[in-house]
């Protein structure tokens, strides 16, 4: 997908979008004093590496955040019982409107255009996911679980398992990272809000970005107090990762409850 949505009755609207600064890495997983740290994949130096290079550090914010609950890590392989129903896009979008297509295999898996577009597997390096398509449109004939008109992609959720809850959560990081650039953009352009956190149980976690159209920003950044239309999450349950880029035009309220559903479904 090479666009970000645009206001208006959640439909998307694709635009052109510039490749700008790669991203870069260090050698440790999680976060320290406010920054991610890149963490490197098993065995090697990541792919996202860049000799000399400084990790960006995410605009954050705890709205939306909560407390861990009772919810438990999920185990196991990821089946299409795992991704996300179109229902849960009601009110905001006509559930009878989306239809859903399911594919297995690689490809690119996000908007990440900010700093290259790459396929899941040249990212992490893993092996094939569950890719799903939730559109109010035909589909291109390059890839099933995508919309063929700009204007129908509501949603696209990309997610596998992992090895183990701890390798989860390093792919997890790593995703996120993929997105961090696109939080700072050239005023006029799309840019991607602060980071929400979303925590649903102790292995149970979601971090998501809205985005802002290009005339709300006017200052390389998120424009403070304004809504944004759609966005994009990482989701992690357990042993399971995934991402999840909403195109259809969801302010904040709307947003967290689709990441929260994509959450406890995963």
């Amino acid at each position: 997908m090479n666009g970000r949505p645009a206001a208006g009755g959640g439909r998307v609207v694709v635009r052109p979008r510039s490749a700008v600064a790669a991203l870069v890495a260090a050698s440790a997983l999680g976060l320290a004093a406010g920054r991610f740290v890149l963490p490197a994949p098993p065995g090697g130096t990541s792919a996202l590496a860049t000799p000399g290079g400084s990790v960006p550090t995410p605009a954050s914010s705890a709205s939306g955040s909560a407390s861990p609950t009772s919810a438990t890590g999920a185990t196991g392989p990821v089946t299409t019982a795992n991704l996300l129903e179109p229902a849960a896009f009601s009110p905001d979008v006509g559930v009878e409107r989306i239809h859903v297509t399911d594919r297995y295999g690689d490809g690119n898996y996000a908007n990440a255009a900010c700093t290259g577009e790459k396929t899941l597997t040249q990212t992490l390096g893993g092996r094939g996911a569950h890719f799903r398509g939730l559109m109010t449109s035909g589909t291109s004939p390059d890839d099933p679980t995508v919309a063929g008109e700009s204007g129908g992609q509501v949603a696209r959720e990309v997610a596998a398992e992992a090895q183990s809850p701890s390798l989860a959560q390093n792919y997890s990081e790593r995703l996120l990272l993929e997105e961090v650039p696109c939080q700072e953009a050239t005023p006029g352009h799309w840019v991607y809000g602060r980071t929400t956190t979303v925590q649903l149980g102790p292995d149970v976690t979601a971090r998501w970005m809205g985005t802002y159209q290009g005339s709300l920003n006017t200052t390389g950044t998120a424009p403070e107090g304004k809504e944004p239309c759609g966005g994009i999450a990482v989701l992690r349950s357990g042993s399971h990762y995934g991402v999840l880029e909403v195109g259809a035009c969801l302010g904040t309220a709307a947003m967290d409850r689709v990441v929260r559903t994509a959450l406890s479904q995963l």
